[in-house]
């Protein structure tokens, strides 16, 4: 007979499993806190069983204004500022809008109490229009926020930037709907938490 799982653990890999990929992140995981020994009779693994290599799993704390115009996730490695591109650009555009300024101005603040040294500024689009478009104009737009973050940061000679456009790939929401291709063109600003 097969021992029983328990229902909580089996949602839990079940979640892990079943997610979506995501652009590359900044740092690894932290290592677990506690060493468990495979012996302990408290496990009741079956006989010949052996337990999996332990590893911390990454809480995410999401909060997103009213609107949706602007979203941060912070784990505890990383801190992302997810900018939607009606905000800070024009329609169709990789020219920055009157708002631009102010918001990226914020995000840079708080790059600077991270004391972050590297920054990743990652450029989205729905899936409307070619491939071949939305990478230039992700990449563009993700070029036009690095340029304002880096005059904000400057002078910072230990500051490096990751800056790419990745068009439709990587959707936070359905392109199905206008909604889910609004979430999805976005301007995502990624750097290291402090640890101090």
């Amino acid at each position: 007979m097969r021992p029983a799982v328990p229902l909580a653990v089996a949602a839990a890999l079940l979640c892990c499993c079943a997610a979506a990929p995501a652009p590359p992140s900044p740092a690894g995981t932290p290592p677990p806190p506690v060493r468990v020994d495979p012996r302990a009779p408290g496990l009741r693994l079956t006989p010949g069983a052996t337990l999996a290599p332990p590893k911390v799993l990454d809480v995410k704390t999401v909060v997103e204004d009213s609107n949706g115009d602007e979203r941060r996730a912070d784990t505890s490695v990383a801190v992302t500022f997810s900018l939607q591109t009606e905000v800070v650009f024009d329609k169709d555009s990789a020219s920055l809008g009157p708002r631009a300024s102010a918001r990226i101005q914020a995000v840079a603040d708080e790059i600077t109490r991270q004391n972050a040294k590297t920054v990743r500024v990652f450029g989205f689009t729905d899936d409307l229009g070619t491939h071949e478009h939305g990478l230039e104009l992700s990449k563009r737009r993700a070029e036009a926020v690095y340029a304002l973050l880096a005059r904000d940061l400057a002078p910072d000679p230990g500051l490096t930037f990751e800056v790419r456009g990745y068009a439709e790939q990587y959707p936070v929401a359905d392109n199905a709907t206008e909604d889910g291709r609004r979430k999805n063109r976005r301007v995502e600003i990624t750097f290291p938490k402090s640890t101090g």
